[in-house]
């Protein structure tokens, strides 16, 4: 009964959105929710969609689901989904999802009233039902053949654009095209009236109802051949073909998953029916549906002959008033383990297991085909049933049995199996008397690198637990010792290679390429650092460093506080030693130091940025220089420039890591400082590697050498800002702003003309940022606060005050009632004492 009501409220919602629907038996065919073009819909039946959505608690990632049922077009689905979207109604929809705290759309307690506890109860049903629905839709695609019907890329829609079958027969609502031409030619198109004519212009009605294609071109020529002479003496003819065709009625009942009544086209056929109500249902026969007509059974549809053969003959075309009925299954198995598709299978009583392999698909290439075990179902209890494979074309079926078919064990009747240090490894068959010598001939002898002392045979003794069995690998392969080989015995030949700590050699300091590298017999110094890529052009020839290990092989002197060995070398500029460097062979850990030449210098570049008359990159030329020489190399300062704003940017790193990408990115950075647009970016960009010094630019210009002015450095950025004219305030002020700046100005009339200082403000901690960088402090003199002297571009800084939160009144209460408990205790004690 709900979900009659449901299909309803749907009918009459579609009917509101404009959609011509026919409907019978309280259901509404998939053809015709199919015909519901989203983008035709208004706003507004939009949101009659989504607030019908929202009593049938379908949630936004529902739609698609709900809609797939109700037989809507996918394309339509997106479309739909995404008109929602746009009225902002998909979150409605969303927070549609089971309600966990009891509540219902007013947000009352279900068991508040009497109407909420029905609802609640109503909801509780409504959860079994659903639950209980699941469970039927998770049984029902386990069974073969269901996918049929809920595959969206499938369809068994009838080809209207065949040529009409011989035995299609007119009837009412048929459109009939007669064609006439030679010495006269005309057409009409006419359609069939409910009486069963159709009116020829001129001749009048003609009766073809009931009548096939064939029967009804010679009626109708026969009529035609009275006003038309041309055609009895064959100078005329008359062709007549089927125009548009009629709609039926079908009624589908039984185990169906949608019974009811559909509208389709006069030449579908029962696959057409089945598919557009959705298919059997969990309990209905994929193997015995009725056609019935006129009270009697026509047809029997079984749909196995195209699932597994490919073959529709028995789909038979469907006519007005048909009754297509899905029997329930008599007798259904379930095939599972080792076969191609394992499912539920419908079978007929005639039929045996072989049957129900076969529309399984076969065995697959692992199944264990001797034995197949059956879980049958008795009348008191259950029981398993062995089936040879002799017995599998004679066992006859139950329902409710659960066949298994196994796989094959993964174990080997005669694998062995060598690893290591030969040429191919893997497994290979065990043969009659076969040794460890003739395994290693299979697989083309041992490497040269194998150790030839020992090898090993993991073996599983007769209990399967392992062991391990020894041999000499030079003796096997001589011949001295015969070691006989057993099922899944594993044979290890080691690697030298393998069984020892990687050799390796490392390099550091002026090579292109440091680092480690792999260690071989007789490298000297030279090789190692070609294989390094060679000196840089800053390497220095003298005093080349090399470190060993200290490695005395089991003798251990306790006086010996050395750590290293330690030797250093000289180079050649072609990389050629001395003699002592020559005789000097590397051993296995050994670390090479090639350090940089002491007198060799990079070029150093610094940054002037801003208002100069040359901005740009420049090259430190000594030790020396300082920040007035490179203003100076720059073209000094442009009229309009404010020494007193002029900052130092800093490197606050040191490694030369951090020093090669400082360099490298020093002309991008300066490109970006030429746009002003960029500077403030750039500056934060750059005080993350870099720190602020603060410098009086015009003391330095005017006291060359003095202590104002600094000594450059690799990395230095230098800017000199335009005059400055405004003064920034921030924190504990009524109206912090920008405001121009006036020399007559003290650091209160700012403040003041701000609004003055807030409640909160902290005046004695005030300070000042200026535009250089330094940063002054309000101090105490006697009782009054002395402020900073304000300069152009300065930054006011008023902190606030650190909050000391009071007591609240349970604080207060249990204070009081501690205190109060104290003074009874003194009380008490005081009047014990006397």
């Amino acid at each position: 009964m709900s979900k009659k009501i449901l299909l309803l409220q749907l009918l009459m919602l579609f009917i509101g959105l404009g959609v011509k629907a026919q409907i019978s038996t309280n259901s509404m065919t998939s053809s015709q929710l199919s015909q519901i073009k989203v983008s035709n819909l208004s706003d507004d039946q939009i949101r009659q969609l989504v607030a019908e959505m929202k009593k049938n608690n379908v949630s936004y990632d529902q739609i698609g689901t709900y809609a797939r049922q109700k037989g809507i077009a996918d394309s339509e689905v997106e479309a739909l989904k995404s008109r929602i979207k746009q009225l902002n109604l998909d979150t409605e929809l969303s927070s549609n999802s089971s309600n966990k705290n009891g509540l219902d759309s007013t947000g009352r307690q279900y068991e508040d009233e009497a109407a909420d506890t029905t609802y609640y109860w109503n909801q509780k049903y409504k959860k079994i039902l659903d639950r209980q629905d699941l469970e039927k839709e998770l049984k029902r695609r386990k069974i073969f053949g269901s996918e049929l019907f809920s595959n969206k890329n499938l369809t068994f829609e009838p080809n209207l654009r065949m040529a009409t079958p011989p035995n299609y027969k007119l009837a009412a609502d048929d459109e009939v095209i007669i064609d006439v031409y030679g010495y006269s030619e005309v057409q009409h198109k006419l359609k069939v009236s409910p009486d069963g004519y159709i009116r020829i212009p001129y001749l009048g009605p003609v009766y073809v109802n009931g009548l096939t294609m064939a029967e009804a071109t010679q009626r109708i020529t026969k009529q035609l051949s009275t006003i038309y002479g041309g055609i009895k003496t064959g100078n005329t003819s008359v062709q007549v073909t089927l125009g548009n065709i009629r709609s039926i009625r079908i009624l589908l009942i039984g185990e169906v998953t949608q019974p009811g009544t559909y509208t389709l086209p006069s030449l579908a056929t029962v696959a057409n029916a089945l598919y557009v109500s959705g298919g059997p249902n969990e309990n209905g026969s994929f193997r015995n549906i009725d056609v019935i007509r006129n009270g009697s059974v026509v047809s029997t549809f079984d749909l196995y002959d195209f699932l597994v053969h490919g073959d529709l003959s028995n789909n038979v075309v469907l006519q007005d008033q048909d009754i297509v009925k899905v029997n329930a299954y008599k007798l259904r198995v379930e095939m599972t383990g080792e076969v191609k598709r394992p499912a539920i299978f419908e079978a007929k009583e005639s039929e045996t297991l072989q049957n129900i392999i076969d529309f399984a698909g076969g065995y697959t290439d692992n199944a264990f085909r001797d034995i197949i075990r059956d879980y049958r179902i008795n009348k008191r209890a259950r029981e398993v049933v062995n089936i040879p494979a002799d017995s599998v074309a004679f066992f006859r079926l139950k329902t409710g049995d659960k066949f298994y078919v196994d796989s094959v064990v993964s174990r080997y009747t005669n694998r062995v199996t060598i690893a290591g240090a030969v040429f191919h490894a893997g497994d290979f068959a065990l043969e009659p008397d076969m040794t460890v010598a003739d395994l290693i001939k299979k697989a083309d002898g041992v490497q040269e690198e194998a150790v030839m002392s020992r090898g090993v045979i993991r073996r599983l003794q007769d209990d399967y637990t392992p062991s391990i069995v020894n041999f000499n690998v030079q003796d096997v392969l001589d011949g001295k010792e015969n070691v006989p080989l057993k099922r899944e015995d594993s044979v290890i030949i080691f690697s030298k290679l393998k069984v020892r700590e990687e050799f390796l050699v490392k390099i550091d300091g002026e090579v292109n390429q440091p680092g480690y590298y792999v260690y071989g017999d007789s490298m000297h110094l030279e090789d190692l650092i070609l294989l390094a890529g060679g000196l840089k052009n800053a390497a220095s020839l003298t005093h080349v460093e090399i470190s060993r290990r200290i490695h005395n092989k089991g003798v251990y002197d306790s006086a010996d506080y050395r750590m290293a060995i330690t030797r250093q070398f000289d180079l050649n500029a072609d990389l050629s030693a001395n003699r002592e460097a020559n005789t000097f062979a590397l051993q296995p850990f050994d670390e090479v130091m090639i350090r940089r030449e002491p007198s060799y210098t990079e070029q150093a570049n610094v940054i002037v940025n801003g208002e100069i008359a040359y901005p740009g990159i420049y090259t430190i030329n000594n030790k020396k220089e300082r920040i007035s020489d490179v203003i100076r190399r720059a073209g000094g300062l442009r009229p309009d420039a404010s020494p007193e704003g002029a900052l130092l940017l800093r490197k606050t790193f040191s490694n030369t890591a951090d020093s090669t990408f400082l360099s490298s990115k020093l002309q991008v950075f300066y490109n970006k400082l030429r746009d002003s647009s960029n500077v403030e970016r750039v500056k934060d960009e750059m005080t993350k590697k870099m720190q602020l010094l603060g410098i009086e630019l015009k003391k330095a210009l005017a006291n060359p050498g003095s202590k104002y002015d600094l000594y450059l450095e690799e990395g230095d950025i230098i800017r000199v800002p335009k005059k400055l004219q405004t003064v920034q305030l921030f924190g504990e002020v009524y109206f912090p702003k920008k405001v121009r700046f006036d020399r007559n100005f003290t650091f209160r009339d700012y403040v003041n003309g701000s609004g003055g200082f807030t409640a909160s403000a902290l005046r004695r901690r005030s300070y000042i940022v200026y535009a250089n960088g330094k940063v002054k402090s309000t101090h105490k003199v006697l009782f009054f606060n002395r402020y900073p002297k304000v300069e152009p571009g300065a930054e006011i800084y008023v902190p606030p005050k650190k909050q000391h939160p009071g007591i609240s009144t349970g604080e207060a209460v249990s204070v009081a009632s501690a205190l109060a408990s104290i003074a009874l205790v003194i009380v008490t004690i005081i009047n014990t004492t006397k």
